[in-house]
Protein backbone atom coordinates (compact mmCIF):
# COMPACT_ATOMS: atom_id res chain seq x y z
CA UNK A 1 0.00 0.00 0.00
CA UNK A 2 0.76 3.63 -0.12
CA UNK A 3 1.54 5.18 2.96
CA UNK A 4 1.30 9.00 3.50
CA UNK A 5 4.18 10.42 4.59
CA UNK A 6 2.60 12.51 7.39
CA UNK A 7 1.50 9.97 9.94
CA UNK A 8 -0.66 12.70 12.42
CA UNK A 9 -0.75 11.85 16.65
CA UNK A 10 -3.53 13.42 18.58
CA UNK A 11 -2.18 15.32 22.04
CA UNK A 12 -3.20 15.01 25.33
CA UNK A 13 -3.20 18.02 27.73
CA UNK A 14 -3.91 20.56 25.04
CA UNK A 15 -7.16 22.98 25.17
CA UNK A 16 -8.56 20.50 22.00
CA UNK A 17 -10.38 17.30 22.63
CA UNK A 18 -9.03 13.92 21.03
CA UNK A 19 -11.73 14.60 18.65
CA UNK A 20 -11.55 17.80 17.68
CA UNK A 21 -8.10 17.03 16.90
CA UNK A 22 -9.59 14.26 14.66
CA UNK A 23 -11.75 16.32 13.13
CA UNK A 24 -9.19 19.32 12.41
CA UNK A 25 -6.32 16.74 10.78
CA UNK A 26 -9.30 15.53 8.11
CA UNK A 27 -10.42 18.66 7.29
CA UNK A 28 -6.89 19.95 6.35
CA UNK A 29 -6.67 16.61 4.16
CA UNK A 30 -4.10 14.24 6.95
CA UNK A 31 -4.56 11.00 5.54
CA UNK A 32 -2.94 9.02 8.89
CA UNK A 33 -4.24 9.73 11.97
CA UNK A 34 -3.07 7.61 15.34
CA UNK A 35 -5.72 7.92 18.03
CA UNK A 36 -2.84 8.46 20.83
CA UNK A 37 -4.57 8.59 24.23
CA UNK A 38 -2.90 7.87 27.72
CA UNK A 39 -4.02 7.22 30.83
CA UNK A 40 -7.36 7.00 29.94
CA UNK A 41 -9.63 3.51 30.20
CA UNK A 42 -10.30 1.05 26.94
CA UNK A 43 -13.60 2.21 27.53
CA UNK A 44 -13.27 5.82 27.22
CA UNK A 45 -10.80 5.00 24.16
CA UNK A 46 -13.08 3.34 22.79
CA UNK A 47 -15.73 6.07 23.02
CA UNK A 48 -13.58 8.61 21.05
CA UNK A 49 -12.75 6.10 18.42
CA UNK A 50 -16.23 5.26 17.78
CA UNK A 51 -16.76 8.90 17.49
CA UNK A 52 -14.08 9.86 15.66
CA UNK A 53 -14.13 6.50 12.91
CA UNK A 54 -16.81 8.12 10.69
CA UNK A 55 -15.39 11.52 10.64
CA UNK A 56 -11.92 9.34 9.22
CA UNK A 57 -13.89 6.60 7.22
CA UNK A 58 -15.92 10.16 5.43
CA UNK A 59 -12.64 11.92 4.70
CA UNK A 60 -10.51 8.93 2.73
CA UNK A 61 -8.28 8.66 6.71
CA UNK A 62 -6.70 5.93 8.05
CA UNK A 63 -7.30 5.84 11.93
CA UNK A 64 -4.94 3.46 13.57
CA UNK A 65 -5.59 3.30 17.54
CA UNK A 66 -2.06 3.53 19.84
CA UNK A 67 -1.35 0.77 22.18
CA UNK A 68 -4.84 -1.12 22.33
CA UNK A 69 -5.15 -3.77 19.89
CA UNK A 70 -8.78 -4.87 21.20
CA UNK A 71 -10.06 -1.59 21.38
CA UNK A 72 -8.91 -1.08 17.20
CA UNK A 73 -10.66 -4.28 16.81
CA UNK A 74 -13.73 -3.73 18.46
CA UNK A 75 -14.21 -0.16 16.69
CA UNK A 76 -12.83 -1.24 12.98
CA UNK A 77 -10.18 0.68 13.31
CA UNK A 78 -7.46 0.41 10.30
CA UNK A 79 -4.80 -0.94 12.44
CA UNK A 80 -2.70 -0.54 15.77
CA UNK A 81 0.48 1.06 16.67
CA UNK A 82 2.14 -1.06 19.02
CA UNK A 83 5.35 0.12 21.25
CA UNK A 84 8.04 -2.20 22.74
CA UNK A 85 6.31 -3.29 25.81
CA UNK A 86 2.87 -3.09 24.74
CA UNK A 87 1.29 -6.44 23.38
CA UNK A 88 3.98 -8.60 21.45
CA UNK A 89 3.62 -7.27 17.55
CA UNK A 90 3.20 -11.53 16.37
CA UNK A 91 0.45 -11.55 19.40
CA UNK A 92 -1.30 -8.71 17.79
CA UNK A 93 -0.82 -10.34 14.31
CA UNK A 94 -1.96 -13.69 15.25
CA UNK A 95 -5.81 -11.72 16.99
CA UNK A 96 -6.09 -9.32 14.20
CA UNK A 97 -5.30 -11.46 10.96
CA UNK A 98 -4.01 -10.45 7.66
CA UNK A 99 -6.45 -7.25 6.72
CA UNK A 100 -5.20 -5.18 9.47
CA UNK A 101 -2.23 -2.53 10.24
CA UNK A 102 -0.04 -2.98 12.85
CA UNK A 103 2.96 -0.97 12.99
CA UNK A 104 5.62 -1.45 15.66
CA UNK A 105 8.43 1.64 17.65
CA UNK A 106 12.10 0.15 16.96
CA UNK A 107 14.76 2.49 19.23
CA UNK A 108 17.53 0.25 18.23
CA UNK A 109 19.26 -2.33 16.20
CA UNK A 110 18.44 -5.62 18.49
CA UNK A 111 14.40 -3.75 18.26
CA UNK A 112 14.62 -3.55 14.81
CA UNK A 113 15.71 -7.51 14.41
CA UNK A 114 13.00 -8.08 16.54
CA UNK A 115 10.95 -6.56 14.53
CA UNK A 116 11.82 -8.47 10.89
CA UNK A 117 11.93 -11.78 12.94
CA UNK A 118 8.36 -10.87 14.21
CA UNK A 119 7.08 -10.84 10.21
CA UNK A 120 4.42 -8.89 11.70
CA UNK A 121 4.62 -5.67 11.00
CA UNK A 122 3.31 -3.27 8.37
CA UNK A 123 5.63 -0.28 9.36
CA UNK A 124 7.81 0.65 11.76
CA UNK A 125 7.88 4.15 13.65
CA UNK A 126 12.04 4.67 14.36
CA UNK A 127 13.52 6.76 17.08
CA UNK A 128 13.41 9.44 19.00
CA UNK A 129 14.96 11.60 16.39
CA UNK A 130 15.68 14.15 19.84
CA UNK A 131 14.04 14.60 23.04
CA UNK A 132 9.99 15.14 23.50
CA UNK A 133 7.71 15.36 26.45
CA UNK A 134 5.22 13.67 25.17
CA UNK A 135 7.12 10.08 25.28
CA UNK A 136 7.90 8.91 28.73
CA UNK A 137 11.09 6.64 29.36
CA UNK A 138 12.32 7.90 26.71
CA UNK A 139 15.00 5.58 24.96
CA UNK A 140 18.64 7.53 23.86
CA UNK A 141 18.43 9.44 20.74
CA UNK A 142 19.71 7.96 17.67
CA UNK A 143 23.08 8.97 16.15
CA UNK A 144 22.84 8.96 12.49
CA UNK A 145 25.06 6.09 12.13
CA UNK A 146 22.25 4.08 14.35
CA UNK A 147 19.90 5.05 12.07
CA UNK A 148 21.34 3.85 8.70
CA UNK A 149 22.45 0.96 10.69
CA UNK A 150 18.36 0.39 11.91
CA UNK A 151 17.02 1.56 8.55
CA UNK A 152 19.43 -1.40 6.54
CA UNK A 153 18.14 -4.19 8.99
CA UNK A 154 14.26 -3.20 8.84
CA UNK A 155 14.30 -2.53 4.64
CA UNK A 156 12.32 -3.08 2.84
CA UNK A 157 9.55 -2.46 5.33
CA UNK A 158 8.18 1.58 5.47
CA UNK A 159 9.97 3.77 8.24
CA UNK A 160 9.09 6.80 10.17
CA UNK A 161 10.80 8.97 12.23
CA UNK A 162 9.75 9.72 15.66
CA UNK A 163 10.38 11.80 18.54
CA UNK A 164 10.42 15.40 18.50
CA UNK A 165 10.57 15.97 14.56
CA UNK A 166 9.88 19.05 13.53
CA UNK A 167 9.66 20.94 9.84
CA UNK A 168 13.34 22.00 9.92
CA UNK A 169 14.12 18.50 10.30
CA UNK A 170 12.23 16.97 7.30
CA UNK A 171 15.75 17.38 4.83
CA UNK A 172 17.81 15.36 6.86
CA UNK A 173 15.32 12.64 7.58
CA UNK A 174 14.36 12.30 4.00
CA UNK A 175 18.52 11.88 3.55
CA UNK A 176 18.88 9.16 6.10
CA UNK A 177 15.44 7.39 3.81
CA UNK A 178 12.93 7.48 5.75
CA UNK A 179 9.42 6.73 4.46
CA UNK A 180 8.19 9.38 6.48
CA UNK A 181 7.17 11.30 9.43
CA UNK A 182 5.27 10.56 12.82
CA UNK A 183 4.55 14.20 14.40
CA UNK A 184 2.21 15.25 17.63
CA UNK A 185 2.99 18.15 19.56
CA UNK A 186 4.43 20.12 16.30
CA UNK A 187 0.58 20.20 14.50
CA UNK A 188 -0.80 21.37 17.45
CA UNK A 189 1.53 24.18 17.85
CA UNK A 190 0.20 27.38 18.32
CA UNK A 191 -3.46 25.89 17.85
CA UNK A 192 -2.96 26.13 14.12
CA UNK A 193 -3.34 22.49 12.84
CA UNK A 194 -4.25 23.59 9.02
CA UNK A 195 -1.06 25.72 9.19
CA UNK A 196 1.31 23.42 11.05
CA UNK A 197 -0.15 20.16 8.79
CA UNK A 198 0.52 21.78 5.57
CA UNK A 199 3.84 23.39 6.39
CA UNK A 200 5.18 19.56 6.80
CA UNK A 201 3.14 18.62 3.85
CA UNK A 202 5.33 21.48 1.93
CA UNK A 203 8.71 20.76 3.38
CA UNK A 204 8.51 16.81 3.04
CA UNK A 205 7.75 17.37 -0.68
CA UNK A 206 10.57 19.88 -1.10
CA UNK A 207 12.97 17.55 0.84
CA UNK A 208 11.68 14.59 -1.46
CA UNK A 209 12.51 16.92 -5.01
CA UNK A 210 15.86 18.06 -3.53
CA UNK A 211 16.30 13.79 -2.65
CA UNK A 212 15.69 13.41 -6.33
CA UNK A 213 18.43 15.99 -7.76
CA UNK A 214 21.12 14.09 -5.77
CA UNK A 215 20.67 10.88 -7.20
Amino acid sequence: MIYPPIQCLTQDGIEMSHQAQVMALCDVGAKWIQLRIKGATDREVESVAEACLPVCRSHGARLIIDDRVDVALRVGADGVHLGLLDMPWSKARDLAGSNFLIGGTVNSVAAAERAVASGALDYVGVGPYRYTKTKRNLAAILSDDQWRDIMNILEPLPCFGIGGVTVADLVHLRELGLSGVAVCSGIYRCNDVAGNYRELVQAWEASTAKSNQLV
